[in-house]
């Protein structure tokens, strides 16, 4: 009976913040910090590089991606590729960067309900199911690119989200563990789970939206969704 023992005993009190955070201190995505600050002709064609594994990923999808054929894409020698991303993983992982510093614009400055300006549970509706939509479309690219299991949780376009996620949750019901809600939040939207649950399961996309608005809803505690 141990476990009932442990589980009756009463909780410490959540941990406070050591103070207030605001949009402005969300974690920027931006060059890896190995990687030091790109020339004008650098950057161009790494933007060039990226174009086309992402055009070969929308022709062929994430297993058509290989160094071979994003240098013929981009018209550029092998060597080219490998030295600007080492390999076919920090490619894809480049490539998830970019789309995350694009999600991460659009809800730090894009326009509301998902940018500032509106009420945060209303942002944190919106969120969830811009990144729905998001992992949907680039199932393979983000299944293909996910970062080994002890670096998951630690790579920085995971830590912008789940900041973004906590600070809204802190402003909703200050009194709770935001952080850990924020992660139950988030594995929601795991792209494995959305995998399995749209391309195994069937389930339609508008399932899975009401499904997200409904758990915002029973966490915080608050009216579902009109």
């Amino acid at each position: 009976m141990l476990y009932a023992g442990f589980m009756s005993a009463a909780l410490p009190p959540f941990p406070r913040p050591q103070g207030p955070l605001g949009e402005t201190e969300l974690f920027q995505l931006g060059p890896r910090e190995e990687e030091p600050c790109l020339r004008a002709d650098a950057a161009r064609n790494r933007a060039r590089l990226l174009e086309a594994a992402a055009r070969l990923i929308a022709e062929h999808g994430a297993a058509g991606v290989t160094m071979e054929a994003v240098a013929a894409a981009a018209q550029v020698g092998k060597g080219t590729v490998f030295r600007r991303f080492g390999d076919r993983t920090g490619l894809l992982m480049a490539l998830l960067d970019h789309s995350a510093q694009q999600l991460q614009a659009d809800f730090m400055s894009g326009p509301p309900p998902l940018g500032p300006g509106a009420p945060p549970l209303e942002r944190l509706r919106a969120f969830g199911v811009a990144l729905l939509y998001r992992s949907v479309e680039q199932l393979d690219l983000q299944l293909a690119a996910e970062p080994e299991p002890t670096r998951r949780f630690s790579h920085p376009s995971y830590r912008a989200l789940a900041m973004h996620v906590t600070i809204l949750l802190r402003q909703i019901v200050p009194d709770a563990d935001c952080e850990l809600l924020a992660r139950t939040l988030l594995a929601y939207l795991d792209a494995a789970q959305i995998h399995h649950l749209t391309r195994e399961c069937g389930m339609p996309m508008e399932r899975l939206e009401a499904g997200w608005t409904d758990l915002v809803a029973r966490v915080t505690g608050t009216a579902p969704a009109a």
